[in-house]
Formats: C-alpha cells, sequence, structure tokens
C-alpha cells in the first residue's frame, strides 16, 4: 500500500508538548511525544500500544530525568527511551530489558508548524518529491510570515479537496464576493507540466479575477496563480496580484486522509506585506473554508473518480485541465485511497 510509505502530516507542532498525545494514521493508532533533553527537541510517532501487555502509552506521561526524556507506560510504569527500547521495570529494578522490549516506532519530522509521520519505509528509492514532506519554500524567507490554519475535518476524502484546491472556476459561486465573482467566472488554466512516475505536477500562469484575494485586499484584480503538486494529498499555491500590489501570499494544503472518504486539512499560509494579523488571516481563511465545506462534502462519490471503476464517471470541461492532470497523477502513483 503506497499510502503507508508516504510522509502525511498528523498534528500541529504546538499540541504536542510536555505530555503525550493519542492521534491516528491509516488506521494506525499513534502516540506522540516530545524528548526534551540538552539540545534535543525531537518529536516521537511510535504505536499507541505498550509491548509488555498493550496499554495505551498516549495514557502515561513523560518524564523529564538524570537519564534524559522517557516516555512511561501508565500501566506498569516501564519506561521507555527516546529510540523506543524499554529503559526501565519499576517492579524489577534490576532487570535489564533486552532489544526486544521495545515500542513500534515510526518516522516523524516537524515541517512547517505540523508533525509528519510516515508508517513504512519505501521498499524501492522514491521519487525526490516523496522522500520527505513536501517543502514550501516561502515559509524559509525570513520576509514571509508564516500561519498554520486548521485543522478542519470533513466527510470527504482527500482527493476531492486536493482538487477543489486546484479549481479556479468555481471562485465565482462557491466564494462570490471574496475570491470570485458571477461576472467575472471565466479563467485562464495556464500551462499544466505533468511529471513522470511519481513526480507530481506544475501549473503556471493560470489567471482569475477576484474581488478580494486576501485578508487586507480593498479592491479586485486579476491574480496569477501557481501551483504545484508534489505529493496525492498535498498541493501549494502561490498568487500574486497586479504589478506594484506590495502583497504576495502562498498557500499549502497539507491533509492527513483518515479513511476512504473522510480526512483532516490544514492550510499553511505564508504572506508578505500583508499588513493583517495572524488572527485575521486565520478568520479569512475559515470563512473560505467554511464556503467550501458543504459544496465539497456534498459530492458523490466521495471518492475522486480516476477512471478505475466504472460505471462511475465524471464528465469535464475546457476548464479542468489542472483537474484531469491531477486524476492522471493519482493513477500513476496507484492511489487506492479515496479514489475510485
Amino acid at each position: 500500500m503506497i499510502e503507508r510509505q508516504l510522509w502525511h502530516p498528523v498534528i500541529a507542532s504546538n499540541q504536542v508538548r510536555d505530555q503525550p498525545v493519542a492521534c491516528a494514521l491509516l488506521g494506525q493508532p499513534l502516540v506522540l511525544w516530545r524528548e526534551q533533553a540538552h539540545d534535543v527537541h525531537r518529536v516521537h510517532a511510535w504505536a499507541d500500544r505498550c509491548p509488555h501487555r498493550g496499554a495505551r502509552l498516549s495514557l502515561g506521561r513523560v518524564l523529564i530525568g538524570l537519564h534524559g526524556t522517557r516516555l512511561e507506560c501508565p500501566y506498569h510504569g516501564w519506561q521507555f527511551g527516546g529510540e523506543g527500547r524499554c529503559q526501565h521495570v519499576p517492579a524489577a529494578p534490576d532487570f535489564v530489558p533486552p532489544a526486544s522490549h521495545c515500542a513500534a516506532v515510526f518516522e516523524a519530522r516537524e515541517h512547517h508548524g505540523l508533525v509528519w509521520v510516515r508508517l513504512e519505509v519505501p521498499s524501492q528509492v522514491p521519487a525526490p518529491a516523496l522522500a520527505e514532506p513536501p517543502v514550501f519554500a516561502p515559509g524559509d524567507d525570513p520576509a514571509w510570515r508564516t500561519v498554520v490554519c486548521g485543522p478542519y475535518e470533513l466527510n470527504t476524502s482527500a482527493p476531492r479537496l486536493v482538487e477543489n484546491f486546484l479549481d479556479l472556476s468555481h471562485f465565482g459561486f462557491v466564494h462570490e464576493g471574496w475570491l470570485g465573482e458571477r461576472g467575472h467566472a471565466q479563467v485562464q488554466t495556464g500551462a499544466v507540466e505533468e511529471g513522470e512516475g511519481a513526480s507530481g505536477l506544475v501549473v503556471r500562469e493560470a489567471r482569475a479575477w477576484q474581488p478580494r484575494a486576501y485578508a487586507g485586499a480593498d479592491g479586485g484584480a486579476w491574480i496569477a496563480y501557481r501551483y504545484d503538486v508534489p505529493h496525492p494529498f498535498a498541493a501549494i499555491l502561490r498568487k500574486d496580484a497586479t504589478e506594484g500590489d506590495p502583497v504576495s501570499n502562498a498557500i499549502a494544503l497539507f491533509i492527513r486522509p483518515d479513511g476512504h472518504d473522510i480526512c483532516t486539512a490544514w492550510f499553511v499560509m505564508a504572506t508578505r506585506g500583508d499588513s493583517s494579523t495572524d488572527q485575521e488571516l486565520v478568520a479569512f481563511q475559515d470563512a473560505v473554508f467554511a464556503q467550501d465545506r458543504p459544496v465539497v462534502e456534498s459530492q458523490s462519490p466521495r471518492a475522486l473518480p480516476v477512471g478505475r471503476t466504472l460505471p462511475v464517471t465524471e464528465v469535464h470541461g475546457p476548464a479542468d485541465r489542472v483537474s484531469s492532470a491531477y486524476r492522471r497523477y493519482l493513477n500513476r502513483l496507484g492511489i487506492a485511497l479515496g479514489t475510485c
């Protein structure tokens, strides 16, 4: 299952602090906890199960002491070090636990204010774009301010939500008065560059009229869009207004697929030159997403039809070039979760 070999966001980094947190990814219960000792501040993602008697490690606590940071099981107090191996058994303090006394450990990374987890190491070398969590370049530039919005839990598949994010032609109807106008419904889909194999796609020079392109905008303009789809459940857009406008925005959509027709999403907003506060940026994204939610959740089927299972089909129009390319990308990768 290729989905288990991909990196997925599971929770905001600021939610993993001094105590363990329960989460789940692709049906796998996880415990997330932060190791804090000396210069080490790593986040760990383990199976939420003690190897001793199967208790949930997320019900335990994080201990910081002379021996570093350990996760303590709530049942018998077994203590596990950062590599997952048991370091201490209180009922038998002289016992030296063997290597088999170890929690199931998964890879974890922190990027863009989120914790990312991969459940399986790929059997083959993955495409460079999939070897690590997606790159969101503006967030690494000090001139850009980054804000995490979400989580948003939805009753639809992750691919449906990505496709909605890539779709310019719904702006004048779903986001009328915000991101579009009915009288300016025409869009330019731009140039679509499709990768090969596991590589994603890039969309350049797409354009749409927007009466309010960002939180602090006070008038409408034609907005130039660039989309990057580096991951089957993630997409990044960069948009700039007319020449001379000091505001630039980039938005990344990162999704945790929670099942075939449910998912959890975060938007990471990066802005340069926008005077809006962080709270105003989040409120703007919340309002826009509240407009998307009922329409996206109404789509039937919730799984995205990629042409693999008939008779589920959907017709396409000239403005659907980007979504058609995205569906081909999912097919190339062999993504089954959230598609039909």
